[in-house]
């Protein structure tokens, strides 16, 4: 079990990225959370298995179809024991 916390840049606010994060990481049974920023980032936490983590970052870096991502950063935080991925306002 590991956890991460990402920030996507980019044009990710109105493309349904947090949506589609959310569908990614529940096929990769993942838990966590995806939130718009005011900067128009999107943040998110998430944890689970590091392979399903790997392939969950991987899907961040290009996201949804209408979305055109600039730049992820990923750092390692520590477990919170989330109970589902949703998607906070």
């Amino acid at each position: 079990m590991k956890a991460v916390k990402i920030r996507v840049t980019g044009r990710v606010q109105g493309v349904f990225y947090r949506a589609s994060a959310k569908d990614a990481a529940v096929q990769l049974m993942l838990k966590g959370f995806a939130q718009n920023q005011p900067d128009g980032s999107v943040y998110i936490e998430v944890e689970g298995d590091e392979e399903n983590l790997n392939s969950f970052i991987a899907w961040c870096k290009h996201g949804p179809p209408r979305a055109s991502v600039s730049n992820v950063v990923v750092e390692e935080t520590g477990i919170k024991k989330f109970q589902r991925f949703e998607i906070r306002r």
